[in-house]
């Protein structure tokens, strides 16, 4: 596959699943050897200038990523979570993510993703997630569906919140701690609510296993893979301000059925927003 032809919406989202295997794996290595260590001390843990945590398996998973990408799409840019910005002036660009919940990672839980994703300015090409340590991939391009380890995947169809599973990365909301109390109130209606947070959060979303899952604070290497991943399995995906796009800082996702009762719920949109 080459820059010199266009590629098509179905090539780019293989082509993001591959190297979101490609990374996951190596990460699953460090994953695998840290649990059977039962210590941390090899990855090499330090707090990036935001406080969040990073080790040495973000950093060698994203530049296994970048180099599969510089031999088989060498004009594009690249945007990652640990080294920045490439090529920022190349008309497309990919957008990674190695380890999506570094925090789960580092204390041995098995709920974190690598994220993939292929982006012309806002608008996504293709969007892959691969959850290593339980196998599962998903992917989607606009028009091409969502696919889950090969086979086609949907949201939900549940519409009552009473039957709903109700998810957020976390419950205290930090940075926005005016929107905890409308989530407390819409977690309270749900069947369940859990904190299954990050990347898994919108995985569950999109293969129907669970119906809303909210971030009050999300990157463009967060957000970037899950929106068309949601969108392609029939879900609905917003920022808080209720803007269909992956780079509004924060998300609801969603199943069709519920979309509208949620963000109401919320107040998408509104003065909670």
């Amino acid at each position: 596959m080459t820059t010199t032809n266009r590629p098509s919406p179905e090539s780019l989202m293989h082509a993001a699943a591959e190297v979101a295997r490609v990374a996951g794996d190596i990460a699953l290595r460090y994953f695998r050897g840290t649990l059977a260590a039962r210590s941390t001390a090899a990855l090499q843990l330090e707090s990036k200038g935001d406080g969040s945590p990073v080790t040495v398996a973000d950093r060698e998973a994203e530049q296994a990523a970048r180099a599969w990408i510089e031999r088989r799409f060498p004009r594009d840019g690249i945007l990652g979570e640990e080294f920045g910005l490439e090529r920022g002036d190349a008309r497309r660009r990919w957008i990674l993510d190695p380890i999506d919940g570094t925090k789960s990672f580092i204390r041995g839980a098995p709920l974190w993703g690598t994220l993939v994703a292929i982006a012309e300015g806002e608008t996504v090409l293709a969007g892959a997630a691969y959850f290593a340590p339980v196998d599962e991939l998903v992917c989607a391009a606009p028009g091409e569906g969502a696919w889950w380890n090969d086979a086609p995947c949907r949201v939900s169809s549940v519409s009552a919140l009473s039957r709903a599973t109700v998810l957020t990365t976390d419950q205290r909301f930090p940075d926005h701690p005016e929107r905890r109390a409308a989530f407390q109130a819409l977690a309270g209606r749900a069947a369940v609510a859990r904190t299954w947070g990050d990347c898994y959060g919108y995985l569950l979303v999109a293969t129907g296993r669970a119906e809303v899952m909210v971030d009050d604070v999300v990157s463009p290497w967060d957000a970037a893979a899950l929106e068309p991943i949601v969108t392609e399995a029939g879900g609905v995906f917003t920022s808080w301000r209720g803007a269909a796009t992956a780079f509004g800082g924060d998300a609801v996702a969603t199943n069709a059925a519920l979309a509208e009762e949620v963000r109401v719920a919320l107040g998408v949109g509104g003065a909670a927003a």
